[in-house]
């Protein structure tokens, strides 16, 4: 490049940042404006006040001011205080619809100024790649052929966020970009302005807080709002580019791409632990999942009749098409749709016939007849009869276009949508199938036989024809449910099509019988059949899921044991020889810290992999990732490389959690480049298991030392987290965990069971309470110990570390996630969380610890990657995370103070809603200022 071209870009970025700060300071004075509007100028004054006393605090700690700033923050009447909270939470969410507007922005303006350039980690990039390593048509084929992704929705707790507050962002953010039209007059911007004041003046008279908690219909719907607002469109536009991309640089072929990149759901589908998930709720989702993508069909087919304008007095169309409006005409009553009066355009009379089939498709007294759509494939060719009809007379660019992604739409969604996953805890099964076996009077407590007797007996079930079951017997009510979920899946099999649901997951899989049992239960309702040649067919697949440092370490002997079975090793050959295997991001580092399960799960990844080699089985990982830190979480294309690729190959499936979903497909450019982002990383993933680079070959020995590392973080992590008895104490009284769970953000309740356990809290408020509190301990703690361990006081140990983050692709990922983490946490503020603690021993001991471990993590690193400071090596989220701070203090304080009154008032027995209703406005406000919840 240039130094021309060089300096033109950076020119380019600065012009480009200078937008976002106009954005925020535009969003800024317009919240200003409301705040005097709503609650006089002595509000905006305040608020102005404790702003710049935060942020000449973070420009340079000084102990008076800081008394000042506490002072004047406890000094507040809870009218005021109210009111307070609410401007930095809302503070918050218009600087991040002007971050991700500046996103979009950002991808434009590289395009305009970069010419013919391709930018990196697009697709195009990733197809400039193939091309300049002289990888062959048919090999490129063969890597697209082999890539799968699937990204996962589901209803954890964490998106903070009402849909109300959504929609309302959805609005400002649609105007805010309007302010780079160069084109708007004065009166224009003048109007645009007084829009964004109404916006933002509802935003101030919406109620960011729930009055009670969302159902699992009210998720299933929200999840929903994604694929109507942007990836039914965007999805499409993914293929089309890679399509594109194929012809630029391989124009000797004519590419179709296959359905390589899709989305699916545990959103009514996720029983586990969460009562609320029946089957009924499981069939209603899936009418709702079908609901919308008939809704989106026939919007596009709306589209297309105003489109195909064609007339036969001009083009002549294929006789094709002409015998199938005659059918249509035979066997298809127009009664939703009005018949199209033109007798010379057949492509809209044709069109009125597809919609009432489509409408007629909701109608189940007319399934198996012409008279609607049985199948997703007969829709699907009707648009290639219109498609080569179109083609015939030369209208090849319609076809190409608006009729061809409609064709893909109908591929990647069908009538189901998407996937739906079933997940129950693997306790539950053991239960019914307890029950059910002692009615059968086979056995008298299946439960408290060895797993090598449980074994047998499902191998010997799952062999025998006979049913288990009986419609004249009666079941306790947990087994009953359990039984029809396997019916509402048959059923749905049958209604939807076998692509619907296909995975049952297993969370706390920790043996083969847990595995078998879902076999047993699947047979009792023919999704599982042994025909009478042996041959076996098998609709759903048992799906284990790893959750503990233990599962990770038993995971390989178990997958072994299941393959040795013949029975089992026959139905996963049924299912095309591939095996789904989900691995818990969340369970293993709140059981093991981060460093140890980070290391696990690449152990854990290798050894399912060679076994599933062993025995020529194909294997998929499902990667279950939360969206904090604490929980796996990073961006998408990050997340695919982090992976060894020699592992991707039967494809991935990732979890997309939470708050994720708002922040990378609520607007359709960041959900494209999104998708962009994993496509290239898939492909370059693909790329590399197909043409391995030679490993370094000192990569055995980083592995060794990794481990060395991955052991002391396991002591020092599990001696405070599991071996310190006061430490519950501690996390309890210095975060605010209680409260979390009073916030209406899931259908789920945050504990597995009505237990103070530690091994019953869920990971999510684990994270969550960690994340609030300023601590985010779960992301780094330990890392520092077990770093210092190794390098002792030898220099050449230190540079070994420094070698392996320079060419060890999973040491450095750690390192940078680590240093994320530290500078997102911030142990002043953490400090004050710290003295809610009512015993100072306590609270003295263990804080001086998190203290002393966090500042010897953050030296380390800073040795490691010879920074000067954390997060050196990304400045736009070193910069981001330091102009947010300022603004995030104001609520922590509030935070700690509104927690200690509210705690002494329920300490004696008294409440106050309106004080709860301030804790909870907080934890929305830190929850947006920090970007993350769990």
């Amino acid at each position: 490049m240039s130094e021309q071209s060089v300096s033109s870009t950076a020119a380019s970025r600065t012009q480009t940042n200078n937008l976002l700060r106009r954005d925020v300071r535009f969003l800024g004075n317009i919240l200003g404006e409301v705040l005097v509007h709503q609650g006089g100028r002595e509000l905006l004054e305040i608020v102005e006040q404790i702003r710049e006393q935060s942020k000449a605090l973070r420009a340079e700690f000084v102990p008076e001011l800081f008394e000042q700033f506490k002072s004047t923050v406890s000094s507040l009447s809870p009218e005021i205080r109210h009111q307070v909270i609410r401007a930095f939470a809302i503070y918050f969410q218009l600087v991040n619809i002007a971050e991700q507007n500046h996103r979009i922005r950002r991808k434009r303006d590289y395009e305009v100024s970069a010419g013919e350039s391709v930018q990196r980690g697009s697709i195009e990039s990733a197809i400039q790649d193939l091309k300049e390593r002289q990888i062959g048509v048919e090999d490129v084929s063969d890597i697209l052929s082999g890539i799968s992704l699937e990204l996962v929705m589901t209803a954890h707790p964490t998106e903070a966020t009402r849909r109300a507050v959504l929609d309302i962002h959805k609005r400002i953010a649609e105007d805010v970009m309007q302010l780079d039209n160069p084109t708007l007059t004065f009166r224009e911007r003048e109007k645009l302005k007084e829009k964004l004041l109404n916006e933002v003046l509802t935003l101030w008279q919406t109620d960011e807080l729930r009055d009670r908690k969302p159902t699992v219909i009210d998720e299933v719907r929200n999840g929903l709002y994604y694929f109507d607002e942007t990836l039914f469109e965007v999805l499409p536009s993914v293929y089309e580019e890679l399509e594109r991309c194929l012809s630029k640089y391989y124009p000797e072929d004519r590419w179709h791409v296959p359905d390589f990149l899709r989305f699916g759901s545990w959103i009514g589908g996720d029983r586990d632990g969460n009562p609320s998930v029946t089957a009924k709720v499981t069939w209603e989702t899936l009418q709702l999942h079908r609901q919308l993508a008939i809704r989106k069909y026939e919007e596009k087919l709306n589209g297309l009749m105003e489109l195909l304008s064609f007339s036969t007095n001009l083009v002549t169309i294929s006789d094709e098409l002409q015998q199938s409006i005659q059918s249509d005409r035979e066997h298809v009553e127009l009664k939703c749709v009005d018949p199209w009066r033109t007798a010379t355009e057949p492509y809209r009379i044709k069109i009125a016939f597809m919609l009432e089939k489509l409408a007629n498709t909701r109608d189940e007294s007319l399934k198996g007849t012409p008279m609607r759509y049985n199948h997703p494939s007969e829709l699907r060719e009707d648009l290639l009869v219109i498609d080569r009809s179109l083609r015939h007379h030369y209208a090849d660019y319609v076809a190409d276009t608006d009729l061809a992604k409609l064709v893909r739409q109908v591929e990647l969604f069908g009538f189901h949508l998407m996937a739906l996953d079933i997940r129950q805890h693997s306790n539950e099964h053991e239960n019914a199938m307890t029950e059910i076996l002692a009615k059968m009077h086979i056995v008298e407590d299946y439960s408290s036989l060895s797993e090598e007797e449980k074994t047998k007996l499902l191998h010997q079930l799952l062999n025998d024809p006979r049913p288990l079951t009986s419609s004249h017997l009666d079941y306790s009510e947990s087994t009953r449910e359990c039984l029809d979920v396997y019916q509402t899946v048959y059923r749905a099999q049958q209604e939807f099509g076998e692509n619907c649901i296909s995975s049952y997951l297993i969370s706390m899989t920790q043996a083969a019988s847990d595995m078998l049992e879902v076999m047993v239960f699947a047979k009792e309702v023919g999704l599982f059949r042994k025909e009478a040649d042996g041959t076996i067919r098998c609709t759903l697949q048992s799906v284990p899921l790893f959750e503990t440092i233990d599962d990770l370490h038993a995971a390989p002997g178990i997958m072994k044991e299941l393959f040795e079975i013949p029975v089992y090793r026959k139905a996963v050959e049924a299912r095309g020889n591939l095996h789904e295997i989900m691995l818990g991001y969340s369970d293993s580092n709140k059981d093991g810290g981060v460093v140890t399960a980070n290391w696990e799960l690449r152990v854990a990844l290798k050894e399912i992999t060679a076994a599933g080699k062993e025995y020529d089985v194909k294997l998929k990982f499902f990667h279950g990732r939360g969206g904090a830190l604490g929980r796996g979480g990073m961006p998408l294309n990050r997340s695919i490389l982090a992976q060894p690729p020699h592992t991707v190959g039967g494809g991935i499936k990732i979890t997309e959690q939470g708050e994720v979903l708002s922040s990378r497909y609520s607007m359709q450019g960041i959900a494209y480049r999104s998708l962009e982002q994993a496509t290239w990383a898939l492909i370059t993933s693909a790329r590399l298991a197909k043409y391995p680079q030679q490993e370094p070959a000192a990569e055995a020995e980083w592995d060794a030392i990794s481990r060395s590392i991955s052991e002391t973080a396991l002591k020092k992590y599990q001696d405070l987290i599991f071996r310190d008895p006061d430490f519950l104490t501690f996390f309890k009284e210095s975060t605010p965990l209680p409260e979390v769970g009073e916030l209406n953000i899931g259908s789920r309740p945050s504990k597995r069971k009505n237990s103070d356990r530690f091994e019953d809290l869920r990971a999510i408020p684990w994270v969550f309470a960690w994340t609030q509190s300023r601590y985010l301990l779960p992301a780094w703690y330990a890392a520092g110990t077990a770093l210092q361990q190794y390098v002792g006081d030898d220099a050449e140990k230190l540079a070994t570390l420094k070698t392996m983050y320079e060419q060890f692709p999973f040491f450095r990922s750690l390192i940078d996630n680590l240093q994320m983490a530290l500078a997102k946490a911030d142990l002043v503020i953490a400090k004050e969380y710290a003295n809610m603690i009512k015993e100072q021993s306590i609270r003295d001991r263990i804080f001086s610890q998190i203290e002393a471990e966090y500042e010897l993590t953050s030296n380390l690193i800073l040795s490691i990657t010879g920074q000067d400071e954390i997060l050196d090596n990304v400045p736009v989220i070193q910069e981001s995370i330091r102009l947010r701070n300022p603004y995030v203090d104001p609520l922590s304080y509030m935070q700690v103070q509104l927690l200690t009154e509210l705690r002494d008032l329920r300490a004696n027995d008294q409440d106050d809603q309106e004080l709860l209703r301030e804790v909870l406005l907080t934890i929305n406000g830190i929850a947006a200022g920090l970007r993350n919840t769990g």
